[in-house]
């Protein structure tokens, strides 16, 4: 019996219920400083609402390897098996760190397309390149210098390096990078936590002052990141970082077998997707679960690439 098609229109909205449940779930931990019982909340209700869901699902981006995570691992499979084959990549709490802290722009993030649409990205770094939409093909690359790229974007904006913005994770590693950038007449936002958003931020100049993403972060989050900007518009660049003989071990593990290979958004994400993510605090893309008497109110934004559609809904639970 073949598996039915993937239909993005009627899943999407059980993708929303799938991250809805998660942020509701971690939302009780915002501030209480257990990273890890605020990403074990958020895994618990993702997987039971997954679990729903008539797919024939398989983690593909996951909380890691099978002998790392005891739920939702990489191969895991989840659904209830009786629908289409799909592709899932998730990250149940994308910002463990700034719910633990009661600092802006933690999400419950998910994204899902047909079987093999997905790059199988190991846990390793990934170095990142993303700007908005609008802007013709290929104007950023990864083989330019941070200010060959600062550059090129101002001129295509049609404004001086002093009017881009980059967006870069604060990081030790990233020093030189700052440095480099802040030399060209740039500014900078730097976030402490929360890479996907960072991406997403592009996608938004116009309400997040944000032009560009430049840094080093996990490659998981740069597939969940390219499906994000697969529905927003946009172009993204990943190259696979690997520190030692264990982190190649990973990518052959996935079935890489070029080392550096610099990946297009595309190449990341080769099919339509749908992607939702809820806010658990406060951010720049969505708001944070909101507590009243009686009631607690998530806000997602659900979009589908294939018809470029981004809904944004408002979920008002009982409790």
């Amino acid at each position: 019996m073949t598996k039915p098609d993937f239909n993005d229109r009627m899943l999407s909205l059980g993708l929303a219920r799938v991250s809805e449940a998660a942020a509701l779930a971690s939302a009780k931990l915002i501030g209480r400083g257990d990273e890890k019982a605020a990403d074990q909340a958020a895994v618990n209700a993702m997987r039971e609402q997954l679990n729903q869901l008539d797919i024939a699902g398989v983690v593909v981006i996951g909380e890691g390897e099978r002998d790392e995570a005891p739920m939702l691992y990489i191969g895991e499979e989840v659904g209830t098996g009786e629908g289409p084959g799909v592709d899932i990549a998730l990250d149940p709490l994308e910002g463990t760190t700034l719910t633990a802290k009661d600092m802006p722009n933690a999400l419950t993030v998910i994204a899902m397309g047909p079987r093999g649409s997905m790059l199988h990205a190991p846990d390793v770094y990934m170095e990142k390149l993303a700007i908005g939409p609008g802007y013709p093909e290929g104007i950023v690359t990864l083989d330019m210098t941070p200010t060959q790229r600062v550059e090129a974007l101002a001129k295509a904006k049609g404004c001086g390096p002093e009017g881009i913005t980059v967006c870069v994770l604060e990081r030790p590693r990233h020093e030189a990078l700052v440095t480099e950038i802040r030399a060209t007449g740039a500014a900078i936002r730097l976030i402490t936590d929360g890479d996907v958003a960072g991406v997403m931020h592009c996608a938004e100049a116009e309400t997040t002052g944000i032009d560009m993403y430049m840094g080093e972060g996990g490659a998981p989050e740069g597939v969940l990141a390219a499906s994000a900007l697969k529905c927003m518009g946009g172009q993204m660049y990943g190259r696979l970082l690997f520190r030692n003989d264990d982190e190649r071990g990973r990518a052959a593990k996935a079935g890489i077998t070029d080392l550096d290979k610099i990946y297009s958004r595309d190449e990341m994400v080769t099919s339509d997707v749908i992607f939702a993510a809820t806010g658990v605090t406060d951010g720049s893309i969505v708001s944070g679960i909101k507590r009243e008497v009686g009631y607690m109110t998530a806000e997602t934004i659900l979009m589908r690439s294939k018809t470029g559609s981004v809904r944004r809904m408002v979920y008002r639970n009982p409790v």
